[in-house]
């Protein structure tokens, strides 16, 4: 069936948006499914799973590749730049969806579905080798889709590059392999003079029971502004969040002796999840609807949780809290718990990082995964690999493979060029931050009384309601009025740490 187009562009127009509409519709309903896996759904029913989300997947990619997509685009004549940007997504979405056969989708759908649970069992009996030969499928397959999205003219050739373009829009390998090599060298300098210092800060002791730190994270996440009557806080192995338009989830995870993986999880996941449900409205059901890319989305988790959340004023804020909860801590002075919260100690877990080091993890990944992707590296080589490169890195070697290869799911659901967006997030974050401190000078006062609307308003309205307006680059220069640069991120963390430490 074709296109009816007897009615001129503007019926083009009209028809291609309600169809869009539709497969938005759905994409959301396959993204529930795969949030109720990661929270609600019973370990049994994990092949059952991964066949609906295959079959989800069918009907999408049949969808997002209908000849009559192609027929519109060339029909419709928008009428303002709001719909050239909307005709310019779907036609970069069609593009993409159209140089991948169909069975290669399901297929990836299917057996993502099916790793999800292989690492997570594996994960927990630390136990790589029940997980290797899943994810070398995994491998396999990310690898056809790179080729095939490389033969239709994307990535420039390079596979890795294609897949990335999913993640972050323009962005090539060089260019972030460029931005790592520039940031490491002061990361690393910093990282040895801050464990070199004489005064270390105390960690906070004690068991904090799983029904506190929820209560302390509902009370975080409001405190942030996370709409409670479009969300939910669950449970989950690995803390993210699910969701857009009117209906935006979180998730978070508990350890009884540290208390700040379950707080800062959730006020991380709330910045993401508060990005879906700051778009405008009218975006909705189209592709603006939606986070435009990775690394801007991760730049609202980082300036959630770090530049505001671990601040001086909110961390006292946050001590006061804690302290009425427990009727007391180890740590009774503001000052020293903020020190606490922002700890720099050598660690396994990328979630559990302070801001220091934390870029230091993701340029790992990212090497190893171009590996994988360029052949370079066997997925059997993997764990190997990763232990000799963290030993390398951070001076550490990895005790468990939990704390290992294991403890990330992105490589078991496949996205590969997915990591390198988290660093760069951080590098908006500075820049956002730079500018929104400008723009809100009284803000620690506010978060020293555990008010950030000011600053989650000034996010929203320079960066949140666009959704997917803008190019990522352009989006966050034209909110912060000032070129992209990791400048003001490496600034940022010389002067607090400096501080923190008497450097």
């Amino acid at each position: 069936m074709t296109a009816d187009t007897s009615f001129g562009p503007n019926a083009a127009m009209a028809d291609l948006m309600e169809f869009q509409r539709q497969t938005e519709a759905l994409s959301s309903v396959s993204e529930r499914l795969v949030w109720d896996q990661e929270t609600m759904m019973p370990r049994g029913a994990a092949e059952q799973r991964s066949e609906e989300l295959a079959a989800m997947e069918a009907v999408l990619h049949e969808r997002r590749t209908d000849p009559r997509i192609g027929e519109w685009l060339d029909a419709a004549d928008p009428e303002t730049p709001r719909e050239e940007r909307i005709l310019a997504l779907i036609a970069r979405d069609f593009a993409r969806a159209s140089a991948i056969p169909t069975d290669l989708a399901t297929e990836i759908a299917r057996q993502t579905s099916l790793a999800q649970g292989i690492w997570a069992a594996a994960r927990a009996n630390d136990a790589p080798q029940d997980f290797l030969p899943t994810l070398d499928h995994v491998v396999v397959l990310k690898q056809d889709e790179a080729n095939a999205l490389v033969a239709a003219g994307f990535g420039g050739g390079d596979p890795y590059d294609a897949l990335l373009d999913d993640y972050e829009p323009g962005a090539t390998q060089a260019e972030l392999a460029a931005l790592f090599d520039t940031m490491r060298p002061r990361l690393v300098a910093l990282r040895e003079d801050i464990l070199g210092a004489p005064d270390q800060p105390a960690a906070l002791e004690g068991r904090f029971p799983q029904e506190m730190q929820l209560r302390l994270a509902r009370a975080c996440a409001t405190a942030f502004g996370y709409d409670w009557n479009r969300g939910r806080m669950d449970m989950a192995v690995h803390p993210f969040s699910s969701g857009r338009w009117q209906d935006s989830r979180i998730s978070t995870r508990v350890v009884e002796a540290d208390p700040f993986n379950c707080i800062y999880s959730t006020i991380h996941e709330v910045g993401h999840s508060s990005y879906e449900l700051g778009i405008d409205p009218d975006h909705a059901f189209t592709p603006l609807g939606r986070g435009v890319s990775m690394g801007v989305h991760e730049s609202q988790s980082r300036i959630y949780e770090n530049q505001m959340g671990r601040g001086r004023a909110f961390a006292g804020w946050l001590h006061q809290r804690m302290s009425d909860m427990m009727g007391g801590l180890s740590i009774d002075d503001p000052d020293a718990f903020y020190r606490s919260v922002n700890r720099v100690v050598p660690g396994y877990i990328r979630t559990e990082a302070d801001e220091v080091q934390y870029n230091l993890h993701i340029m790992m990944r990212f090497d190893l995964e171009r590996d994988l992707i360029a052949g370079r590296l066997a997925v059997d080589d993997l764990p190997e690999a990763w232990n000799a490169r963290f030993l390398k890195d951070f001076g550490v070697a990895v005790d468990r493979p939990a704390n290992g290869m294991l403890q990330d799911v992105h490589w078991s659901v496949g996205l590969f060029g997915y990591f390198p967006t988290y660093a760069l997030g951080n590098v908006y974050a500075g820049c956002l931050n730079q500018a929104m401190r400008a723009a809100v000078p009284e803000l620690d006062e506010l978060l020293a009384r555990g008010e950030a609307d000011p600053g989650v308003e000034w996010l929203r309205e320079n960066l949140q309601r666009h959704g997917g307006l803008y190019e990522p680059r352009p989006l966050i220069e034209q909110a912060t009025g000032a070129p992209v640069s990791p400048e003001p991120l490496l600034t940022y963390l010389e002067h607090k740490f400096g501080a923190i430490y008497g450097l």
